[in-house]
């Protein structure tokens, strides 16, 4: 009897995940948030992360470019 009970939970497992993979992935309230707008770097609205970036960006050429003139000097 217990092996019985052990074979109908296992045949119930078995075809309970699969069905509840199914039910999840049909569920589009549990994804809408990502389709409703895709989410884009760097953000429209930040302008102060933006001249950040820009800064960054000159500071590394200035670097790369002092770096490549010390070589040439060699």
């Amino acid at each position: 009897m217990r092996r019985l009970k052990l074979e109908v939970f296992r045949m119930v497992l078995y075809l309970s995940f699969p069905v509840a993979m199914f039910w999840a992935a049909g569920e589009i309230q549990i994804y809408q948030e990502a389709l409703d707008k895709p989410k884009l770097f760097p953000p429209e609205d930040d302008y102060q992360m933006r001249m950040e970036f820009e800064d960054l960006k000159e500071r590394m050429r200035k670097k790369r470019e002092a770096k490549l003139l010390a070589e040439a000097k060699d």
